[in-house]
């Protein structure tokens, strides 16, 4: 039996309970992050929330060589990313509605116009390719740049550059609504 702080018999904390502990410190913190990243990816609660939690399951199971790195959240996310497109490759031959424009516009402050636009961006981020929509999610969802998004999903700063282009292309032409400039552009300058 291991001796706690004050050298009395008490419940030994090891190598193992330190490593959940800093699992379960990490779902509180990212889990919510996560969520809202499976909800763009899959468009749907149920899908989102089996994403996540097939997510932390697998990292759960890699837990310590995770925490061991620099970065656990951007190997969690890799995996979440991973996860996504295979379930995108086994349904891809569901059909996704796209979104119609039928010229009705909410008035500014309108609460449930602002519904109504999220559910018609999320509607036009499912008709883009999973890529596509994975370097969007990863940009603007979770505030990545190129070269952290470059890292995660393995490819070059400027294929992420062309991904976010094509996509933002798309989504202005399905959702005109919503093609206002991004606060990111006011910010950024000209490129």
């Amino acid at each position: 039996m291991a001796l706690n702080t004050e050298g009395k018999p008490g419940a030994d904390v090891g190598e193992a309970g330190s490593a959940e502990i800093g699992f379960h410190d990490f779902v509180a913190a990212r889990s919510s992050a996560l969520f809202r990243g499976a909800f763009v990816l899959t468009g749907n609660r149920e899908a989102a929330e089996d994403l996540v939690q097939e997510t932390l399951e697998r990292a759960y199971r890699k837990w310590r060589t995770i925490a061991a790195q620099d970065a656990p959240d951007a190997y969690v996310r890799r995996i979440m990313v991973n996860l996504a497109n295979d379930r995108w490759r086994r349904f891809r031959r569901m059909v996704v509605v796209e979104y119609q424009d039928t010229g009705d516009r909410a008035a500014p402050g309108d609460e449930y116009g602002r519904i109504d636009s999220r559910d018609q961006l999320i509607r036009a981020l499912l008709c883009l390719p999973m890529r596509m929509r994975t370097v969007v999610v990863l940009r603007y969802f979770h505030d990545l740049s190129d070269a952290e998004i470059a890292a995660d999903l393995k490819i070059s700063p400027g294929t992420v550059r062309s991904q976010v282009a094509r996509a933002m292309e798309k989504l202005r032409s399905q959702v005109p609504a919503l093609s206002g400039p991004s606060p990111r552009q006011f910010t950024e300058g000209c490129r």
